[in-house]
């Protein structure tokens, strides 16, 4: 007779439980609450998209990517992309279907919306459906690769269908044919645009209509002028421009006793605000003038911020100061006006960038340095603007909140909602492109 020592009767959970019991609950925890977060991510981006859509962010921010960064913590970078999902997801209902459920991925979503419309995506979200996010990446790189071949080609024989013809037909006009490439095109309607302007903006509203050109006869003014400016421009005994840096510089004129200020290529007058913000960091040359306008004296060309105080700034502040910007191509302010008294020192100087700069001076945005020596910024209304807001507020358990939150909208994820069908199987990255984009 065979005997079994230290033998003993366990209950029947004890019979099926194995040692990796504990861990396979643990991974299915795991991927439950991923697919939570993956649902939370849509909630998110849809606010995003209509927080945009509303240009809820323009309060002094350059866009709703900057504010989310400054509001929320996220870095630049993943901002864009968030933003840019988010708009994208909007003409996408199958790919937002299936991240609304917790079964997609940001990852997943982000790649797929480089290349997804409403044609494709029932085809990439199956494609999704059976591989990782590591997969979904490839085959769009891949789809946007031959994309970029595709468009340089047709971008090659666009380039070298482009021409300009003029000859002069029977009435002794000359006639004018072309194609030009769509930076040059929009550039000319720029040109067009501004030169026209510049001919017609000073005509009587009431001009009478028989006289009065129509918007192609203007244009065809307008290219005179054009060509007019082209050849007046200085160059020198081999054709070639001379002072490039000095003929495109904008001149502004500012009366020491009154303050008034003029464009010197226009003669339009500018705003105070306008004026201060463009001599904050500016050459400045000053000339006497007697009564009757005659220049007396002038005197030499120097920086309002020399360039000694300029690299200390651009060391202390590394780029603009302005809540959740950080821009390095900038303007150095003055926090008290030079005009008012204000120092061309470090203490009463920050750095900023355009947009900002101009926030300050005409947008109604203020700063001033608190007893630490920093910036604080605020609003039009006066609210302070504070460089890092203050964290939202969250109940004791964040996660069964989400999880309530979800099941009341009908959204109950399990553990394998975000589980590829993937068996390991090696990936066939031209058939699958191949497959895509027929």
């Amino acid at each position: 007779m065979i005997q079994f020592a230290n033998t003993r009767h366990t209950s029947s959970s004890e019979d099926t439980e194995r040692p990796g019991d504990e861990i396979e609950r643990l991974g299915d925890e795991i991927a439950r609450l991923a697919a939570h977060i993956h649902a939370a991510t849509y909630r998110l981006l849809v606010l995003i998209r209509e927080f945009d859509e509303r240009e809820g962010w323009g309060g002094g921010f350059r866009s709703c990517a900057h504010w989310l960064g400054w509001r929320t913590g996220i870095a630049p970078g993943p901002s864009r992309e968030k933003v840019r999902v988010a708009k994208a997801l909007a003409g996408l209902p199958l790919i937002s279907g299936a991240m609304e459920r917790g079964a997609l991925s940001f990852s997943k979503a982000r790649a797929l919306t480089r290349v997804a419309t409403a044609e494709n995506e029932e085809a990439l979200l199956e494609l999704s459906e059976h591989g990782t996010a590591a997969h979904i990446e490839k085959i769009v790189r891949a789809w946007r690769r031959v994309d970029r071949q595709e468009d340089a080609e047709a971008e090659r024989e666009r380039h070298e269908s482009r021409y300009v013809n003029l000859h002069v037909d029977e009435d002794g006009m000359y006639v004018l044919r072309g194609r030009l490439d769509p930076e040059v095109g929009e550039l000319l309607e720029k040109a067009l645009a501004a030169a026209a302007d510049a001919l017609y903006r000073k005509s009587e509203d009431g001009a009478d209509a028989a006289v009065a050109p129509t918007a192609e006869q203007r244009r065809a003014d307008a290219l005179g002028l054009i060509a007019e400016r082209a050849l007046a421009a200085k160059s020198d005994e081999d054709g070639r421009p001379v002072g490039r840096a000095e003929r495109y510089q904008v001149v502004l004129h500012v009366e020491a006793n009154t303050g008034a200020s003029v464009l010197e290529s226009s003669g339009i007058g500018v705003p105070a605000g306008t004026s201060r913000r463009l001599s904050c960091d500016a050459s400045l040359v000053v000339m006497t003038h007697d009564e009757d306008g005659s220049v007396l004296d002038v005197g030499r060309k120097r920086r309002t911020v020399p360039p000694p105080i300029r690299r200390a700034l651009d060391h202390r502040d590394g780029g603009c100061r302005f809540p959740g910007c950080g821009l390095t191509y900038t303007d150095a302010h003055h926090i008290r006006h030079w005009a008012e008294g204000g120092e061309t020192k470090l203490g009463n100087l920050l750095l900023v960038c355009a947009t900002h700069h101009r926030a300050l001076h005409e947008d109604g945005f203020t700063v001033e340095l608190d007893g630490t020596g920093r910036p604080q910024f605020r609003r039009p209304d006066g609210r302070p603007l504070p460089a890092v807001p203050r964290a939202p507020r969250l109940g004791k358990d964040p996660v069964a909140d989400l999880e309530r939150e979800h099941r009341s909208r009908g959204v109950a994820p399990g553990p394998h909602t975000t589980t590829p069908l993937w068996l390991g199987e090696p990936l066939d990255l031209g058939l699958a492109i191949d497959l895509l984009r027929v």
